[in-house]
């Protein structure tokens, strides 16, 4: 399957305008077959971040690992050598992109789990012009993939971190160094109150959203087989650590550990510079 995105003048303004897009045809089925295979050798041998949502030990899992770029060869082939640097480049107008972090997920047949209505940005310890890669790796129905709420990204709101286990938030709103942390809306209680973007796609087919737009699980639909979707956080060259609240502190001390402090430039050994190519 060869591939055929470039982004265009009409790409990047729906993306500035919407928040999120979908590119058709994006990457190749050798680089769908790389992350499916980095994903089963990081659950052979998982890293410290590695996470399982499910309460219920017995029932289906959704689990995610994220920061594996580093361990897993697989998933540093493709966040280095992957179309995906030079597409997020193209759609934030910008001529240099760094990797932010890497993360995967996966739902096992019969997971009853969702990812609730959240906002990427507000999790983490980070600041400035960044966007996500949503790459499925089986074909996806929209009512089975991720609502984005169109415009989102443009409300000048930082919303509270919410758990995945359970849908609520991780801390009570509040305001940290100046910045209010917001309850995030309730989307899937009036879903007809928001304007949504839903994408069916096949494989090679992606999303890319700004990491202020909010985005979740709308539908219930219950996979009858593992799936399996894989995410990039890119910055621009404007992209800083900026500390956000107690939340964030389990990130906060690997990137420490590396050396990092408030106001440093996301960029260095541990955000590599993925565009241009070295």
């Amino acid at each position: 399957m060869s591939t055929t995105s470039t982004i265009t003048p009409d790409n990047r303004t729906a993306f500035s305008r919407d928040g999120a897009i979908v590119l058709r045809n994006s990457f190749s089925r050798s680089w769908i077959e790389t992350l499916r295979a980095g994903i089963d050798a990081d659950i052979a041998k998982p890293t410290e971040n590695f996470a399982r949502h499910t309460k219920d030990e017995n029932a289906p899992a959704y689990i995610e690992d994220y920061w594996a770029w580093s361990k897993i060869p697989e998933f540093e082939d493709f966040v280095r050598n992957s179309p995906c640097a030079r597409l997020a480049a193209g759609l934030m107008g910008v001529p240099s992109v760094n990797l932010v972090m890497d993360n995967w997920f996966l739902r096992e047949a019969g997971s009853k789990s969702r990812p609730p209505f959240h906002q990427d940005l507000s999790y983490f310890d980070f600041e400035g012009t960044m966007c996500v890669l949503w790459l499925p790796l089986e074909p996806v129905t929209k009512e089975n993939g991720i609502a984005f709420v169109k415009g989102s990204h443009l409300w000048d709101k930082l919303f509270m971190r919410v758990r995945f286990a359970d849908g609520h938030p991780s801390f009570e709103p509040t305001e940290v160094a100046g910045q209010t942390y917001h309850p995030p809306p309730d989307v899937n209680a009036d879903p007809d109150a928001y304007e949504l973007l839903q994408w069916d796609l096949d494989l090679g087919d992606c999303i890319f959203f700004d990491m202020r737009t909010l985005h979740g699980g709308l539908s219930s639909v219950t996979p009858t087989e593992t799936v399996r979707r894989f995410t990039l956080r890119m910055t621009a060259p404007d992209g800083m650590i900026r500390y956000r609240g107690d939340w964030a502190k389990e990130e906060r001390a690997q990137f420490e550990a590396a050396g990092y402090r408030n106001g440093d430039r996301i960029a260095g050994d541990f955000f590599p510079q993925l565009w241009p190519r070295a």
